[in-house]
């Protein structure tokens, strides 16, 4: 289940319907797929084969089709990192640096954890959303955010993309933002 961080005052919004009605407010998607649907096996693999990430995509295709259908997505993968993932520190660093796209940005959470940082208004400022298996967010193209995974660097998600070339980022340096909030 996920939960919401604001950054500023360390309030913490919690349940998932106070965390939809929360990131209503800033156009932020957010849904649920059932997590059990995953192959045990699948559940605690941080290095999964091509196979094992078509296995993921065929697990969850009637919700990656749904979701395409809906919101025009073209193209969608698997991602997996972990403490084995090779260069995952360089990973990271690219991942944690705010940027915004020209497309919204989705992942699925099938395994692990991750926090997508988010800027909201200038009032709230930025806010962590702490997902877990099950949760599925959008956040929308170009609002300024990043995404790290939690303590124990391990996450295995569905990203869906418009755009045939996949990930693209653009960087937008925010001297207000503090990184370790």
């Amino acid at each position: 289940m996920a939960e919401i961080v604001i950054r500023n005052t360390n309030e913490r919004i919690t349940g998932d319907e106070n965390v939809r009605n929360f990131l209503n407010k800033y156009e932020v998607l957010y849904e649920k797929w059932d997590a059990s649907k995953l192959n045990t096996d699948l559940q605690n693999n941080f290095g999964l084969t091509d196979e094992q990430k078509t296995e993921v995509l065929e697990t969850y295709d009637y919700e990656i089709r749904d979701l395409a259908a809906r919101r025009g997505y073209q193209i969608w993968d698997v991602i997996t990192l972990s403490e084995q993932t090779p260069d995952i520190e360089e990973k990271l660093a690219n991942f944690e640096e705010i940027h915004t796209h020209a497309e919204d940005e989705i992942r699925a959470i099938v395994a692990g954890k991750g926090i997508f940082v988010i800027k909201a208004t200038d009032d709230v400022g930025y806010f962590n959303v702490e997902l877990s298996p099950g949760d599925v967010i959008s956040v929308p193209e170009n609002t300024p955010h990043f995404f790290t995974l939690m303590e124990n660097k391990q996450i295995i998600a569905v990203r869906l993309f418009i755009e045939k070339d996949g990930w693209i980022a653009d960087p937008y340096p925010d001297p207000t933002f503090i990184k370790n909030a």
